[in-house]
């Protein structure tokens, strides 16, 4: 299968990086990169270079496409791939609104083709560990999480234009589909705030109250503010609690006053089981690693946030109107 990158700057780079050296059955025929370091990396991997990424996507020597860019183009290359008839992986998140996630869904589901979402949270060792061990614990009752994290240092960042929003899209969205995937409840409804201390224009700092399915409370708390990092995740369960943090690879489950250090397995880079998965479902031989769907959910969440912190209170995830409110069983 043979693959072009729109973007290869810090995270299309890993990705093409991954297919050169460690992936058998992908190869990366050809990159678009408008700088100029575009013409080295090209020359480093082999592949062709184009500086207009509509071409890339009508070479009719690429056969798939993944996009590592900012989300507000998403759209555009979504209906480019979608007209040249070409499965396209775009990194999270889907899209900076709920409308251009659903344009983008709607157009692959019409045209038939395959979409995925760079979720690549969910191939952490820790979250797996976590989804796999959850049952333990017995009904649950009440999540936490966080992920925080250096100021970002990416210059469109600040840019409303290109990245839409602040870590309520960039960074909590790894937080909403994790959520999901260990527990396989969907977010009912979420009562958010926001501030914002470093970026020029848009939050970095997000904390989240908000209600799942079957009656499970939690709180989420999203920052790029500090220099220091976490990526904790707490479970309270009827028979005790689960808890792990995902950059630093540990987990624990507490009965009683008794803590017991658990063993996720060591830690793993997540973008090379994606494409491993994403090459199978690319040859009918499995399951999309994260559909069009998934990560549609995942910015419902993000953006009821936004609204929630504008408007004050509780927000649906999903209103009436809107494939219709979800409720608590």
């Amino acid at each position: 299968m043979r693959i072009g990158i729109i973007g290869t700057g810090r995270h299309g780079s890993r990705y093409a990086n991954h297919i050169v050296r460690d992936l058998d059955g992908l190869t990366l025929a050809a990159i678009s990169r408008r700088s100029d370091q575009g013409r080295d990396q090209a020359g480093q991997w082999r592949c062709r270079l184009f500086t207009d990424w509509r071409e890339l996507v009508d070479e009719p020597g690429v056969e798939a496409v993944i996009a590592a860019v900012p989300p507000a183009l998403h759209p555009d290359i979504a209906r480019a791939c979608a007209a040249a008839g070409k499965p396209l992986l775009l990194e999270k998140p889907l899209a900076v609104s709920v409308a251009a996630g659903s344009e983008i869904v709607e157009l692959f589901r019409r045209h038939g083709l395959p979409l995925t979402v760079g979720q690549t949270l969910r191939y952490n060792a820790v979250i797996r560990h976590l989804r796999q061990r959850l049952p333990e614990i017995g009904s649950l009752y009440a999540v936490s999480a966080n992920q925080r994290i250096e100021p970002s240092t990416l210059e469109w960042h600040g840019r409303p234009e290109l990245a839409g929003a602040g870590v309520s899209f960039h960074t909590a969205v790894h937080v909403f589909d994790a959520l999901r995937y260990i527990t396989g409840l969907e977010i009912v409804r979420v009562c958010a705030t926001v501030r914002r201390e470093h970026n020029p224009c848009l939050e970095d700092s997000l904390a989240v109250l908000m209600e799942m399915e079957n009656g499970v409370i939690g709180t989420v708390d999203c920052s790029k503010v500090g220099h220091a990092r976490s990526g904790r995740f707490e479970f309270v369960g009827s028979r005790g609690q689960l808890a792990g943090d995902q950059i630093y690879n540990t987990c624990e489950r507490i009965q009683g006053l008794e803590v017991q250090a658990l063993d996720p397995g060591r830690p793993v880079g997540t973008i090379v089981p994606l494409l491993e998965q994403w090459r199978r479902f690319l040859a009918g031989r499995g399951s999309n690693p994260v559909t069009g769907e998934d990560g549609l959910a995942a910015v419902r969440c993000c953006q009821a946030c936004l609204q929630s912190a504008r408007r004050g209170g509780w927000v649906d995830v999903r209103p009436a109107g809107d494939g219709g409110a979800i409720r608590p069983r």
